[in-house]
């Protein structure tokens, strides 16, 4: 499974909605850089834009597109618990759920959505900003998104007066705590229960605010009735801080909504709020589950009328697209992948692209040689000095995307207007390339007896990362270093919480969020595995997270970058390639660099006539 970055939560398993949760990665992790091929021949798609393109009137027309991310089974119309938070359940539910105030375009830039409402800026500081949802959004059984929906939204993230125990939380949230104790205590407010406009106020100017309030939005109405009353009665139970009343809805928020594989939820219990809806009959438990077109959708309407999500293995997807069983895939993107799939001719199409998913290496700085109370930072530069990055970069990168480089920013992108500034401010390009000398110099500095064991720790099987090791080890073990191959398929689970790793080698997904490395750099932060510790990263993280000025935020993360080059938190290596193939003729089918996957604007996919 993909793990993701998250502007508030804890460490949770990730998916595609818009609060795209932070985290690490999966062994299938595969912009503006996009480009198309025929069956290997040259034509560029037609539009320049990295937002949702204008299709003008669309009608919903027959038809039934096979796509799939993994062989995971679905969990049922909550994919928002932090059991059931995941991309193979998300890239469903995302066509299901409303789809919320703002969207990532494909460069993860932010795009407002009109179309389900408007955000109005009251003040900046503190923050406070008034939210308008359109007067014609509906949930397909007819019953308004309004108010109450975005209040159920805020305290199934866990007031306070709900959850004062952070470690036993009243809904099992993914995202925790955080929004509503810390960012937003006192929720949503609106004049009415059934309002269409409300507005949310922050304790403190909050960068990354378009990604939370709308994001998570789940029928309000549903859960009252469920537990025997109306929905205006929930909106003043959450207002009057009854804890008994929104305990029991929290518990039909926990377990009502999940399903058994192939049981499809009643329309009543899951309706839709978006241009797709859950198909009566429509889930093959191990197999797939069709969407079918919303009537009731408010907008511009789906393009085809069934959506069709197969729980196929990924080592399977590029025969099945051959075969016609899928018709979009989006592959893990190794040296092998773009000649198998040329080799299909004039069957399919190619896209390629930079994504915004980076490969890392971290040190283990809670135990071990790479310790401060160890080998320490001369430790950790002699091992940096002898990873061979643009050798893995031309190796195993380049072959795919053959503008590929080494990665020397952690916040930044390479394909991004800022990454050559902030680096000039924060990196001297010391570690680009091997000097075995001078790491052999730093081995004996830190006074650690060679050989120097140092296991490296992913999430098995992944070709690529064992490919990655051979190559680091290749080097690294010609100075004193002994590395070894410690892939687990419990990697995430056990080794890297326990601890029990020298270097985790995994990947991060962005998403265009401002703030949510926070949650991985600071000290004992929730994502910070590695147990890293740095005031002065602390205090700029502080000062970004707090602000709203861009200027800020690219001054304090020119600070960040510098002191963790400084310290060596890790090594960054590449930003990972990406590659979307699809049935050949098909429409608007667009690869994103973003974490959203090529799903990201099913709605607009149409097959060929």
């Amino acid at each position: 499974m993909k793990i993701r970055r998250t502007a508030q939560a804890a460490a949770v398993l990730a998916a595609g909605s818009l609060v795209l949760a932070a985290c690490t990665s999966s062994p299938d992790d595969s912009s503006s850089d996009d480009q198309t091929t025929a069956g290997g021949g040259g034509s560029e798609g037609s539009y320049e834009g990295t937002d949702k393109e204008d299709l003008g009137d669309i009608q919903t027309v027959e038809g039934d597109i096979f796509y799939s991310t993994g062989q995971d089974e679905f969990t049922g119309y909550n994919t928002l618990t932090a059991d059931t938070y995941s991309t193979y359940n998300n890239v469903i539910m995302d066509r299901v759920r409303p789809e919320g105030f703002f969207y990532f375009g494909t460069d993860g830039t932010i795009y407002e959505n009109p179309e389900f409402g408007t955000v109005e800026i009251v003040s900046e500081e503190p923050l406070s900003l008034e939210y308008t949802i359109a007067d014609d959004a509906v949930w397909s059984d007819g019953n308004a998104i309004d108010y109450a929906d975005l209040l159920f939204e805020w305290v199934a993230q866990n007031p306070a007066w709900l959850s004062p125990d952070p470690e036993s939380p009243v809904f099992n949230h993914v995202s925790g705590i955080d929004y509503t104790q810390t960012n937003v205590p006192e929720g949503p407010k609106a004049d009415s229960w059934d309002a269409k406009t409300f507005t949310v106020d922050y304790v403190e100017q909050y960068p990354d605010w378009r990604l939370v309030t709308g994001a998570y939005i789940l029928p309000a109405h549903v859960a009252a009735e469920q537990i025997g009353i109306t929905e205006e009665e929930l909106v003043q139970a959450i207002l009057d801080e009854d804890v008994e009343t929104v305990t029991r809805a929290a518990e039909f928020w926990n377990e009502g909504w999940l399903s058994s594989p192939g049981e499809v939820p009643a329309p009543e219990i899951a309706p839709s709020g978006n241009r797709y809806q859950l198909m009566e009959g429509g889930w093959t438990a191990g197999q797939s589950i069709t969407l079918e077109a919303n009537p009731n959708y408010w907008g511009t309407p789906a393009a085809t009328e069934n959506i069709t999500f197969r729980f196929l293995d990924a080592s399977g997807h590029n025969q099945a697209l051959e075969n016609g069983d899928l018709n979009i895939i989006e592959p893990q993107a190794t040296q092998d992948t773009l000649p198998q799939l040329e080799a299909m001719g004039d069957l399919i199409e190619i896209q390629t692209g930079s994504t915004l998913t980076w490969e890392h290496l971290d040190f283990n700085f809670n135990n071990g040689v790479f310790s401060d109370e160890e080998g320490g930072l001369a430790l950790r530069e002699a091992f940096a000095y002898c990873v061979p990055r643009q050798q893995i970069v031309d190796n195993l990168i380049k072959p795919i995307d053959a503008e590929a480089e080494i990665m020397n920013a952690r916040e930044v992108f390479p394909f991004q207007e800022n990454y050559d500034e902030v680096v000039e401010a924060a990196y001297d390009g010391r570690f680009d390339e091997v000097n075995l000398e001078e790491a052999e110099s730093l081995i004996a500095e830190s006074g650690i007896a060679t050989p120097i064991d140092v296991r490296i720790g992913y999430s098995a099987p992944n070709p690529r990362r064992q490919a990655q090791i051979e190559l680091i080890k290749s080097s690294c073990d010609q100075v004193g270093f002994n590395v070894t191959d410690a892939g687990s398929a419990d990697f995430f689970s056990n080794a890297l919480p326990a601890g029990d790793y020298e270097v985790a080698l995994f990947a991060w997904a962005g998403s265009g969020q401002i703030a949510s490395g926070q949650n991985i750099y600071s000290t004992d932060a929730p994502q910070n595995y590695g147990g890293y510790s740095n005031e002065t990263v602390d205090e700029a993280w502080t000062t970004l997270a707090a602000s709203l000025d861009e200027e800020v935020h690219l001054e304090q993360t020119k600070i960040i970058e510098q002191e963790l080059w400084d310290t060596l938190y890790g090594i960054p290596v590449f930003a990972h390639p990406g590659v979307v193939a699809h049935t050949a003729g098909m429409e608007n089918v667009r690869h994103t660099a973003t974490q959203n996957q090529v799903a990201w604007n099913a709605e607009q996919w149409l097959l060929a006539e």
